[in-house]
């Protein structure tokens, strides 16, 4: 057996070369004898060299059970397995954030971010509009019709203000209360009535207001031109000189 291009096998590993009456006798225990094989595997033959080589194994075949190539390749497989390297022919492992089911799952949580956000923004629109509408009707403050007229007769506290509410007002329609504020027992007949919103402010003061004949003092009020909580009322008895006396106090609840 000759090799195809003789003289032309040298180590690339600083070796000295094989003289070329060497090579031109390559046989089986040349190449055991120079160590052909873990040099071709180590990538140590030169270009030439290792041409020759392939070029001796294709006309010789059965070289390759003689030199055992593939339990070779196959130990040296093992020893990538346990270094953790994969085989030659298999891709580089990529790291977690480059593998598909990380790459889908951060899709589908964009894609459920950007559905929440857009969610959001509407019902923010939403919102927006509601309080807009609401700014609007409050500065117009509307004045429903009252579409009834309810006449309530209400017994004072004689003792000072009530904190429970003596009546309730109002409700899913507005109507005007008549409300007969009972005074009989007074020495006055001309009072100032006062009226509070319960932890908020004052409503209004009404100036020299008449009992009727009997006893009891008209105050009229629409429901719907209050908000709706408690509101506190006060009544002062005048002077002939218009001095204030208190005499009762009540306090009423308005719905809507």
């Amino acid at each position: 057996m000759q090799a195809a291009a003789p003289g032309k096998l040298a180590a690339a590993d600083g070796a000295a070369p094989l003289p070329p009456q060497a090579a031109a006798s390559m046989d089986r225990e040349f190449i055991i004898r120079n160590q052909i094989v873990e040099r071709y595997i180590g990538g140590r033959l030169p270009r030439a060299g290792a041409q020759d080589f392939e070029h001796f194994c294709r006309e010789n075949p059965q070289l390759l059970d003689e030199i055992a190539l593939t339990e070779r390749i196959t130990a040296a497989l093992r020893l990538l397995e346990a270094g953790g390297r994969p085989a030659p022919w298999e891709q580089p492992r990529k790291p977690w954030w480059e593998r598909p089911p990380v790459l889908i799952g951060t899709a589908l949580l964009a894609l459920a971010l950007a559905l929440t956000c857009l969610t959001i923004q509407g019902r923010v629109a939403a919102l927006d509009r509601t309080a807009a509408a609401l700014r609007q009707r409050v500065a117009l403050q509307p004045l429903e019709p009252a579409k009834s007229t309810r006449s309530i007769s209400v017994i004072p506290s004689r003792t000072g203000p009530v904190s429970h509410s003596m009546v309730t007002i109002g409700g899913a329609e507005a109507q005007i209360a008549d409300l007969k504020i009972d005074l009989s027992w007074s020495q006055f007949t001309a009072f100032r009535v006062t009226i509070d919103r319960a932890d908020q402010g004052r409503v209004g003061v009404l100036h020299n207001v008449l009992r009727d004949s009997s006893g009891n003092v008209h105050l009229e009020l629409n429901s719907g031109a209050l908000g709706p909580g408690d509101y506190q009322l006060t009544i002062e008895g005048l002077t002939w000189r218009g001095d204030p006396v208190p005499q009762a106090w009540a306090t009423i609840s308005l719905a809507h």
